[in-house]
């Protein structure tokens, strides 16, 4: 597990000791490492492994993973004052004065340098695991054991294979023992840590729904987390939850004593075959007798208190500041692994008053306008959120608001895992605000439980989040807050707090490092960025340029390639009043998301569709008797009323009544009682031709418009809302606003025309579209490339394959695309695209190779390439650039 974007972690604070990382050490610990060139420093304060914010006197990690290669940002380091890279290759760093050490794999070479601190050290190793509660537990047992040892902990999430040894360089002589935080999230990984840092103490907290990509399912998860009792040793000590059958019969597989923690009123599910009888104590001849229990538990705004009992019958009330009977389960395991090592109980109930808060774990911090925050945000499981749901339904409350993100890593059982935490909320809260994609599901689980629609906000972004929660919050209200990492649930905490001083202080992931990063999770190489925050601040630009005109998000094409779900919720929350669709499918997807706002199919819906189209409760356009008589029919069926738009062709020879039938038309619809007619409207040809043709023929169609609304409002026949601009109209003509405006192509941040500059009106493009080099191989000269060999090689060459191809909308012919961009550079295409395939000159860009981003629309470095550029290369239009990406490209945002 790493300790990036993927797996939560946070900055440790910076030491004022003397640099602990020995470059004797290091090479004794890695025989096959060596210098190259010279020596200029032989100790560190401590390993980095991010560029950014490296530090003067640190030992830089080069790390290749899957998706980066830290060799590309050695010089970045150097410059920010590293004093030694570690590194797999060589790298000339005298002109940095920085120590270069080569070695064949650095993530093993760190791994040998902490079992090498490890054993010099000769420290007892306290290990905790678990799927939940690994690091509040973690804090709890050192915090305890800190009465009597010197304790070291590796800090915040440092706790995964490569995380673990980057904190254990920073082990020192006066460190009497250590506690550490084991995290694993594929199989292997436990015992690999715990080859690194052998445990005499064990503690597992429990195992539920987490990784469970990797490891399949509960018994999987056990399985691995069981590692770490089969590795201690008979004079150690197994600390086991009790009450989850899985932990507990984890007992069968450990040579050392158990201890086993019960907590009452605990509930767990049946477990594996077997897990019941070890559940029983008939596990292991000590479970039965060493059980540490806590009884009488009570939690409020002042924190959680409880009685313990110990194995030898000693009680004792305990009071601690955490909140939550949660934490309860890990003051038992911090208890009974005090008692291994010869802590009196009063000085472990002692040690439990004073626990200091840890950031992102169930905090209190005062809320805006009176309201209490409880930032649970560090990270979140199904069975975190469930826990945290159940203080907040114990705390006294005017209100209670859950502001709930996604929660990461759960594999198949993602979909209902979110729906189970949303069926547990709308039993516990007032209202529920969710934060992403998959969070969306923890809204639909509320509604089918029962929660009120209104009582649930759908958002995407945390300003979105934010905006709807500050209007809940008021004096007696608790809102919880949580979320995996990658949900950034933190950002939602800062937006408020009552003290945003305190942000820094108080929240977790406050570092240099991640206020720059954006996590992305695409499920393939080839992939559309999709900005909701641009977006979200062109919706709002939108609208008050359309003022006091209503906004009408216009979402055909699935958002014209940007994703109608995501983009509805975030225009319908920042300016938009309603939405519009090109055909009652696209109308369908958005209901069947929650989108509940109006929403109008602006094409043709045939007779057959009306009851459906009913069902969905959207606005139909009509302009013919047949459909009307159908909707009015289905409508009577299912004793509702059908919304409809009246449409006028005014010139553009589409669709439309002739603009002589619309008074009559709209006579015959006030004898269909099923019918309620809220608009009329119609669609100019010619609103992004500026030339004077295309103004007098825009003029020509705004004034056959007004010609009819001057003969319905004769007749008392105009419907409420009249609507005639797009895009270009409502940004090029105030006088087209009527009603409401329909954007569509401005909504995303792109021009209508080229003669728009779109940056002047507050707007910025929303998607990217990018992949990554497959394979890069030398060609000779007449070496030829793709099918057909319509391209061959004039001169030596290096061409790199990317997985982007014409099934993805990446255009084969007439035209396509004349570059992409690679390490700021552009990149020609070469050979014909293929459908899953394309080749790119990268001949004279340097160090290019596998892995690399490649930009097809947007920028990188000083480059860019807008949709208007490609759309110049095709031969098209901007529209159908982005409208044409298809399906199968995953969109991220």
């Amino acid at each position: 597990m790493l300790p990036t974007p993927t797996a939560a972690w946070h900055r440790p604070s910076r030491r004022t000791a003397q640099p602990v990382i020995r470059l004797d050490a290091f090479l004794a610990a890695n025989p096959d490492a060596r210098v190259h060139g010279p020596v200029f420093a032989e100790r560190f304060d401590r390993f980095s492994f991010d560029s950014r914010i490296v530090q003067p006197g640190e030992l830089f990690l080069a790390v290749r993973t899957a998706k980066a290669d830290g060799h590309d940002h050695i010089a970045a380091a150097c410059r920010g004052g590293a004093g030694g890279v570690v590194c797999q290759r060589p790298v000339d760093l005298s002109a940095y004065g920085a120590t270069c050490i080569v070695v064949p794999d650095t993530e093993a070479a760190i791994r040998r340098h902490a079992g090498h601190v490890v054993r010099q050290a000769g420290i007892p190793v306290v290990a905790i695991t678990g799927s939940v509660g690994k690091t509040t537990t973690k804090e709890m047992v050192a915090h305890v054991l800190a009465a009597r040892f010197r304790v070291f902990r590796n800090p915040a999430n440092f706790s995964g294979r490569f995380g673990l040894p980057i904190a254990l360089g920073e082990l020192e002589p006066q460190h009497t023992l250590a506690v550490l935080e084991m995290a694993v999230d594929q199989f292997g990984e436990m015992a690999m840590m715990t080859d690194m840092a052998p445990p005499v103490v064990g503690a597992v907290t429990l195992v539920a729904p987490a990784h469970l990509a990797a490891f399949g399912d509960l018994d999987g998860v056990a399985r691995e987390k069981g590692m770490l009792v089969a590795c201690l040793p008979r004079h150690g000590l197994a600390v086991l939850n009790g009450d989850d059958p899985r932990v507990a019969a984890m007992a069968r597989r450990t040579a050392a004593p158990v201890a086993l923690c019960h907590v009452e009123g605990t509930d767990g599910d049946p477990g594996p075959p077997g897990a019941a009888e070890a559940h029983e104590g008939r596990g292991h001849a000590s479970s039965a007798a060493n059980a540490f229990r806590a009884s009488g538990i009570r939690v409020g705004l002042d924190g959680t208190a409880f009685t313990i009992e110990t194995p030898r019958g000693a009680r004792a009330d305990v009071a601690m500041p955490w909140l939550g009977r949660h934490f309860v389960g890990s003051a038992l395991i911090a208890a009974a692994v005090a008692d291994h090592f010869g802590l009196p109980l009063d000085t472990v109930v002692a040690r439990l008053a004073t626990l200091p808060e840890v950031p992102g774990r169930l905090n209190r911090i005062p809320g805006i306008d009176g309201s209490l925050i409880l930032d649970d945000s560090y990270n979140a499981s199904p069975e975190a959120v469930l826990a945290g749901l159940e203080v907040l339904a114990g705390l006294p409350a005017a209100r209670r608001i859950a502001v709930l993100g996604d929660m990461a890593e759960l594999g198949d059982a993602s979909d209902e895992s979110h729906r189970r935490v949303g069926r547990r909320a709308a039993g516990v809260v007032d209202r529920l605000v969710t934060r992403g994609p998959q969070a969306a599901l923890i809204a639909e689980g509320a509604r089918a439980a029962g929660l009120e629609p209104a009582a649930i906000a759908v958002t995407l972004t945390a300003a979105d989040a934010i905006a709807a929660a500050q209007p809940w919050l008021g004096p007696g209200v608790v809102a919880l807050v949580k979320g995996s990492a990658v949900a950034r649930m933190e950002q939602v905490v800062a937006g408020l707090m009552a003290e945003p001083a305190d942000v820094p202080r108080r929240l977790v992931r406050q570092d240099a490092a991640w206020r720059q990063i954006v996590v992305l999770q695409p499920d393939r190489p080839t992939w559309v960025e999709i900005d909701l925050g641009a977006i979200a601040g062109n919706a709002r630009a939108l609208a008050r340029i359309a003022a006091p005109a209503e906004v009408m998000a216009v979402l055909k094409a699935d958002a014209y390639g940007h994703g109608a779900v995501r983009v509805a919720h975030t225009a319908l929350r920042n300016g938009a009043s309603a939405c519009a669709v090109a055909c009652l499918s696209e109308a369908q997807t958005l209901r069947h998301a929650g989108i509940d706002a109006p929403i109008l199919v602006l094409g043709y819906t045939p007779a057959w569709q009306a009851r459906e189209a009913v069902r969905a409760g959207v606005s139909i356009t009509v302009f013919d008797l047949e459909t009307a008589l159908a909707l009015d029919e289905a409508a009577r069926a299912l004793d509702t009323t059908v919304h409809v738009h009246v449409k006028v062709d005014t010139g553009m020879r589409r669709l439309g009544l002739a603009p002589t039938g619309v008074a009559p038309f709209l006579r015959q619809l006030c004898d269909l009682p099923g019918l309620a007619v809220d608009g009329l409207f119609t669609h100019t040809a010619c609103a992004d031709d500026l030339s004077p043709d295309g103004h007098a023929a825009t003029a020509a169609q705004l004034a056959a418009l007004r010609r009819v609304l001057a003969e319905v409002d004769a007749a008392g026949l105009r419907p409420p809302k009249v609507h005639a601009a797009n895009s270009a109209l409502m940004l090029g003509a105030p006088e087209a606003r009527y009603d409401l405006v329909r954007p569509g192509i401005a909504l995303y941040g792109l021009a209508p025309s080229p003669n728009v500059d779109i940056a002047a009106h507050g707007l910025r493009p929303a998607l990217a579209w990018k992949t990554q080099i497959a394979q890069v191989r030398d060609l000779a000269a007449g070496d030829a490339v793709g099918y057909g060999h319509t391209w061959r090689a004039e001169r030596a060459s290096r061409i790199a394959t990317i997985p982007v191809g014409y099934a993805d909308g990446f255009r084969r012919a007439p035209r396509t695309w004349q570059h992409v961009l690679v390490r700021g550079a552009a990149a020609p295409l070469v050979g014909r695209v293929s459908m899953d395939q394309s080749t790119v000159d990268v001949t004279d860009i340097q160090c290019a190779r596998q892995g690399d981003e490649v930009v097809l629309i947007g920028g990188q470095g000083d480059r860019r390439i807008t949709a208007e550029d490609v759309a110049d290369w095709l031969g098209t239009v901007n529209y159908e650039v982005v409208a044409t990406i298809l399906a199968r490209v995953p969109r991220v945002s």
